[in-house]
């Protein structure tokens, strides 16, 4: 339908929001459990949309589909029975979280998706997924991800209020506790930021002990004294600079990508920065990478329809068959010529073969 009148029409839902939380009626956690079957088995037509080169399943198609979940789930958590639409826009936040479990998701058996809602703030939501796949008539576990959700008033403009969430029993207490902490864990994290605060001891000394292996210590002719100057600087043996382990994309928004708010869908964004990080560790590492954790995504500001969408690539840490990936995603606004950091991902790939070292050449 036509965005702008879709968009008119819902701000007249604007009556139906919560004018406090107590407002509400709270919810357990069975209330807003979901499952959806992905037939790649039975329906052979969809296989071709989720299929790669490698005869696996596009872990990106996958992100896609676990963050549409995500705020369904969040939307069953929130739907008040005479509502025939919700006045919520539910967006996400972040992503805490996915740790896989098997290196390879067959492309021919069924997917079983299931999740509910562990946790809520008072305008946010922390949904719990897992992932499991058919084999011999079980299912089996792929994956586990967590994601937090923001409700926000019909225009996506300011918070709303969520209905709040009653554990039932000593398990679902210790699942509701675990999403307190990590809440509280996100604010710590955000204060450590380099930008704001000094690295620890250990933390400088590993940068130190880097420098050191990279300094070039040449002998002055014949007295044996050395001269060692801070520019000249020398490749430990195979290893690479980091700045020469980038890649670089870009995506033209178009409004195929767009969810209801008129934006770029978030699971879009997440494919286009996995298949980027994807690629640099396939350069990189020479061989064939597979995911193995996603970690700490953040959603700093939407995407709109129409932007250029930046993304950067960079191998940051390698560890034997380990690399470590950051995509940092950015938007050109051509018309203000402005960039705006939207999301930095970080991803930890497993290679086939050990991988060279990856070594930085400046502090930052």
């Amino acid at each position: 339908r036509d965005h702008v009148q879709a968009m008119q029409e819902r701000k007249a839902l604007h009556t139906l929001l919560a004018k406090r939380q107590e407002d509400l009626p709270p919810r357990r956690m069975k209330d807003s459990y979901l499952e959806v079957i992905l037939p790649l088995g039975s329906q052979p037509e969809i296989r071709e949309k989720y299929l790669n080169v490698h005869n696996s399943v596009r872990f990106g198609r996958i992100l896609e589909d676990l963050d549409s979940l995500g705020v369904l789930i969040c939307y069953t958590h929130t739907k008040q029975e005479m509502q025939p639409r919700s006045p919520l826009s539910i967006v996400t936040a972040l992503v805490d979280k996915i740790n896989l479990c098997k290196k390879i998701i067959y492309p021919d058996c069924d997917i079983k998706f299931t999740g509910n809602v562990s946790w809520v703030g008072r305008t946010s939501m922390e949904v719990k997924m897992h992932m499991l796949q058919l084999h011999d008539g079980d299912y089996s576990p792929v994956l586990d991800a967590t994601f937090v959700m923001v409700a926000r008033d019909p225009e996506n403009k300011r918070p709303a209020f969520v209905n709040p969430l009653v554990p039932e029993t000593p398990e679902e207490e210790e699942i509701f506790k675990q999403g307190e902490l990590n809440k509280l864990k996100r604010i710590d994290f955000s204060t450590a930021s380099l930008l704001k605060m000094a690295p620890t001891a250990e933390e400088r000394n590993i940068v130190h002990d880097i420098f050191l292996n990279t300094l070039d210590t040449r002998q002055e002719g014949g007295r044996g004294e050395e001269t060692v100057s801070f520019r000249s600087r020398k490749l430990p043996p195979n290893s690479v600079w980091m700045e020469d382990a980038k890649l670089k994309g870009l995506q033209i928004c178009h409004p195929q990508e767009r969810n209801i708010f008129n934006r770029i869908f978030g699971g879009f964004l997440m494919r286009k920065a996995f298949e980027l990080g994807w690629a640099t560790a396939c350069s990189y590492g020479g061989s064939r990478p597979f995911i193995v954790s996603v970690d700490d995504i953040m959603f700093q500001r939407p995407v709109e329809v129409g932007s250029l969408l930046l993304l950067s690539g960079q191998v940051c840490y390698t560890e034997k068959n380990y690399i470590q990936v950051r995509v940092h995603s950015e938007v050109y606004d051509a018309d203000t010529r402005e960039h705006h950091t939207t999301n930095i991902f970080h991803f930890t790939f497993i290679s086939e073969n050990e991988v060279p070292r990856v070594v930085p050449k400046t502090y930052g």
